[in-house]
């Protein structure tokens, strides 16, 4: 069955696999102490540490281990804000970084600190002079992923850290997708990672804050990773993440599967684009990931199309609005401003078969069509005659309808015409105008209405 959600959890490196049970007979004493068993157990830690500190290109002494990349992201956020907390209690991030560091923002806030998020653009990106014009005197510190982890675009660090320095403002970079990849580039200050991502063992993270920067851990004092990761230290697993990120760094500097992701990657772009129709292809075409891919299909219920990806052998994930667990769009989706509705996110793991890529091409476009087909998607846009006006009520109807109520009766209005959508679906806020967009019509806007909000559209052609 092929695993398309690398981005997620990639799955397990063989270098990682051998160097866990390696380690498991070899390092499982505690390095703290002076015994032989002691020793042994310090000496994979340190060269563990240093392996990893060359791979993100930083000093040994620089970079500790962690439970998780989420914790790693938490403690450093925490511990740099402490350590700056003369400077202010302002707080800059992009506002499509990772739910760790708007969590960890979250808790600045209701602390008594002040946040600003940086908007993107639809492709997924920042402006580095929008960055650079967020930061104050009173930011005690920045944030910025490399990369993101749904749509795949790369950000401008080398340009924001550039910035970032020039105000004297550490930056934190969110590097668990990229790192894998290659160094991050820029001079930043702090570095969090996660070893899952790259094919490490789960429960393994990175952080790493450069010499000079101020910082004060936060919570219990302890003795382990220099004060800034608590508790016993599980070698194994850590010996295992170094192993295979120097493994994967390698294959990845070879540049062969990089590449070769890359056009699988493109492929699929290319090819949803032309054989599913009614589709947005979302992220920077050029500026990202070589693996990630993510796309939207109009008139679809995203959860429904990835069990029936999943029914057909595939495993992909999703950052639609339409799942059992939230009735709200993706953050980054809705910061880009693009489709969320049936939103499907391809990742693909190192040695992925291009046969494989080939069959989820193939397969897709008729699971599309079927999902539409029950939901009662229209086929195209019917012409007539109706009012200068029409409202649609879609109350209490959760996405894909609304949108779908749209569709079915927007060839019924002149052009200069108006449709009113009435729904309570959170969705439709930034569906609406994402169908406006791809369809060439206008969005008017949006007003208070009863149990909801009224989403007014203009036919334009």
């Amino acid at each position: 069955m092929p695993y398309f959600d690398a981005a997620s959890a990639a799955p397990l490196h063989p270098v990682a696999r051998q160097a866990l049970v390696a380690a498991l007979d070899e390092g499982w004493a505690d390095p703290a102490r002076l015994y032989r068993e002691g020793r042994r157990a310090r000496m994979l830690l340190d060269a563990a540490r240093e392996a990893a500190a060359e791979a993100v290109g930083c000093r040994p002494d620089e970079l500790v281990f962690t439970p998780s990349g989420t914790r790693a992201v938490h403690t450093g956020v925490a511990g740099a804000l402490a350590g700056r907390r003369r400077a202010g209690r302002h707080l800059v991030l992009s506002a499509v970084e990772h739910s760790s560091v708007l969590h960890s923002a979250a808790a600045h806030e209701a602390d008594g600190g002040t946040v600003t998020e940086v908007p993107v653009d639809r492709t997924g990106r920042v402006a580095p002079d929008a960055y650079a014009g967020a930061l104050r005197a009173d930011t005690a510190l920045a944030c910025l992923q490399s990369a993101n982890h749904e749509v795949g675009t790369e950000q401008p660090v080398a340009e924001v850290a550039r910035a970032c320095r020039e105000a004297g403002v550490p930056l934190l970079v969110d590097a668990a997708q990229s790192l894998a990849w290659g160094p991050v580039p820029g001079d930043w200050s702090l570095l969090t990672a996660s070893a899952h991502k790259w094919g490490g063992p789960a429960g393994v993270g990175l952080l790493v804050v450069r010499k000079g920067v101020r910082f004060a851990p936060q919570g219990p004092a302890d003795e382990r990773e220099s004060g800034r990761a608590a508790g016993f230290e599980n070698i194994p697993a850590i010996v295992a993440a170094a192993a295979s990120l120097r493994a994967v760094r390698a294959e990845a500097e070879a540049d062969a599967e990089a590449a070769r992701l890359r056009e699988l990657v493109e492929r699929i772009r290319g090819r949803v684009a032309r054989s599913v129709g009614d589709v947005e292809v979302v992220g920077d075409p050029e500026r990202r990931l070589p693996h990630l891919v993510t796309f939207s299909c109009l008139y679809v219920d995203g959860e429904t199309l990835l069990h029936e990806l999943d029914r057909a052998g595939f495993s992909v994930s999703s950052g639609s609005s339409c799942t059992s667990s939230t009735l709200t769009p993706s953050h980054v989706l809705r910061a880009m401003g693009v489709l969320s509705e049936g939103n499907v996110r391809v990742s693909l793991p190192a040695g992925t078969a291009e046969e494989d890529v080939d069959r989820f091409l193939e397969v897709l476009p008729g699971l599309v069509a079927g999902v539409r087909e029950r939901f009662g998607a229209p086929a195209a846009a019917s012409a007539g005659g109706g009012g200068e006006s029409l409202v649609v009520d879609a109350l209490g109807r959760r996405c894909p309808i609304p949108v779908i109520e749209l569709a079915k009766v927007f060839g019924e209005v002149p052009v200069g015409g108006t449709v009113t959508v009435l729904s309570d679906d959170e969705a439709a806020r930034l569906d609406i105008p994402a169908w406006c967009e791809m369809r060439g019509q206008e969005y008017v806007g949006e007003r208070p209405a009863d149990h909801g909000t009224a989403y007014v559209v203009r036919r334009t052609s």
